[in-house]
């Protein structure tokens, strides 16, 4: 059955059908105010990040601190009100937040695809009714991957029928929707010539919608990434943004979606190597063969810990050099510049995914076996890094850097590189 967009009724945007924030969110009005708030924040969130983690202790009160600080509208564009950061102060943001606590810094990701996905596909009304949204404190998650099958296509369809459009399907790797007012979600829907992707925008508190906390991954346990179902939830047309005709032209969704996974990995690095830092100059001792009294005099250690320090400033590089092509890119979006975008972002993916594993293993290999006491919880940090790492393999960015810079071809749009 086709699917054609109608006109918009500005009623369904502008009705709160989502549970409203705990309070008015700040609107951010710099780049460096950004910085400043996300470094102050940060402050906070560390002291409880570790038992947070250890008791798998949902962070809602983070999360309202988090978004009534007017973090999660930096991206809205000036003409709507926001502050249109760059993607390098974009990813330093996350990067802050996730040093401080890997969950927390993880959780908004979704959300500012969501922003991007709009800002590329979606309609002025749209724009501006969701972008208010953001400004006024509510929140993104996503419900876009589905498991149960290795061919990657999903399986959630949007249906339009005689009473009106109705969503049905199961999604899994849900981070945020827990703890979103609206949960973006990819589905199919039948049209003329096949079948076409859809991002939703579905109301957290819509009848039909289930929120599973069923996350148990090993690592970043309080994203809140569990099931989401959806049983005949109706949705309004104008809830619905073109997904798969994003992909089909060169847009900056992947790029802007990538380099903020490329920055939670980075924080989290910095955490475990300013951890490292710490508990070698105060607990670990020297090896016996060193001839020195303190491990900080230890020249093998001295040694690891350079290593370590310049892989983490060599990834911060590539990853403000990637903010600015992306940027580049957003401001005049072609085959060629979405390319080098793509390009630009995986090899600071890269990066920091080498570095960001680094850190959090040289932080016991430096430190001894003390530094595994579980009063510590040193070990969330490898935990967290490493769990998020796998979104994606870094094998198949190697491949695709390569191929691009020797034979000039360009990269997938798939938003996945």
């Amino acid at each position: 059955m086709e699917l054609r967009q109608t006109a918009l009724d500005t009623r369904h945007l502008f009705e709160p059908p989502a549970a409203p924030p705990v309070a008015p969110a700040h609107v951010i009005a710099s780049e460096s105010e950004a910085l400043e708030i996300a470094r102050t924040l940060a402050g906070e969130f560390r002291a409880g990040a570790s038992d947070r983690d250890r008791e798998r202790r949902l962070p809602w009160s983070e999360l309202d601190r988090f978004s009534r600080s007017g973090l999660w509208g930096i991206t809205v564009p000036r003409t709507y009100g926001g502050a249109g950061v760059s993607n390098a102060v974009l990813a330093e943001v996350i990067a802050t937040i996730s040093a401080a606590d890997g969950s927390l810094g993880q959780i908004p990701q979704n959300h500012f695809y969501a922003l991007e996905v709009l800002r590329v596909g979606g309609s002025p009304e749209q724009q501006q009714a969701f972008f208010a949204r953001t400004l006024a404190g509510e929140r993104f998650g996503n419900a876009l991957a589905e498991i149960g099958a290795r061919d990657f296509q999903r399986r959630t369809r949007l249906l339009r029928e005689a009473e009106g459009w109705f969503l049905e399907g199961d999604k899994f790797y849900c981070t945020g929707a827990l703890y979103a007012h609206w949960i973006p979600t990819l589905a199919m829907a039948e049209e003329e010539g096949g079948l076409v992707s859809h991002l939703v925008f579905v109301p957290r508190e819509a009848e039909g919608v289930e929120v599973v906390d069923d996350w148990d991954g090993f690592g970043q346990r309080t994203t809140g990434s569990g099931t989401v179902r959806f049983r005949r939830v109706r949705v309004e047309p104008d809830w619905v943004v073109p997904f798969g005709a994003s992909f089909e032209r060169a847009t900056t969704i992947g790029p802007v979606a990538q380099i903020m996974h490329a920055a939670i990995d980075l924080g989290i690095g910095r955490e475990a190597y300013a951890d490292m830092l710490a508990f070698v100059k105060a607990r670990a001792r020297p090896w016996i063969d060193s001839g020195t009294e303190r491990a900080v005099d230890d020249p093998l250690t001295i040694r690891e810990v350079g290593e370590v320090h310049v892989r983490l400033r060599a990834a911060e590089a590539l990853l403000r050099r990637a903010g600015r092509i992306v940027d580049q890119a957003q401001g005049k979006m072609t085959e060629d510049s979405v390319a080098e975008a793509s390009i630009a972002v995986a090899e600071a993916r890269i990066a920091t995914t080498k570095a960001g594993l680094l850190a959090a293993t040289k932080l016991f290999e430096l430190s001894g076996t003390s530094s595994t006491l579980a009063e510590d919880n040193h070990d969330r940090h490898w935990r967290n890094v490493r769990t998020h790492t796998l979104h994606d393999p870094v094998r198949w960015k190697y491949q695709a850097v390569g191929r691009y810079h020797l034979t000039g071809k360009r990269p997938p749009r798939h938003g996945a590189l």
